[in-house]
C-alpha cells in the first residue's frame, strides 16, 4: 500500500496547492460574501464604514 500513498501523494499536493491559489486569488470577493452571509446587523455597519470610507492619504513632505 505505500507505493499507492507515494504515487497519489504529489498528486494531492499539487491539486492542494492549485486550488488554495485559487480561492486565496479571490482575496476581498470572498470577504464581502462573508459579510453578506452573516446575520449580525453590526457586521454589516463594520463593512458599510470599511467601503465608504475615504482611502487614507499619506501626507507629503513639503
Amino acid at each position: 500500500m505505500g507505493w499507492l500513498h507515494s504515487l497519489f501523494f504529489p498528486l494531492k499536493k499539487l491539486w492542494l496547492r492549485t486550488h488554495t491559489a485559487k480561492r486565496k486569488s479571490k482575496g476581498i470577493h470572498n470577504l464581502y460574501e462573508d459579510v453578506k452571509s452573516c446575520p449580525n446587523k453590526d457586521v454589516h455597519i463594520l463593512w458599510s464604514i470599511l467601503v465608504e470610507s475615504p482611502a487614507l492619504s499619506i501626507p507629503s513632505e513639503n
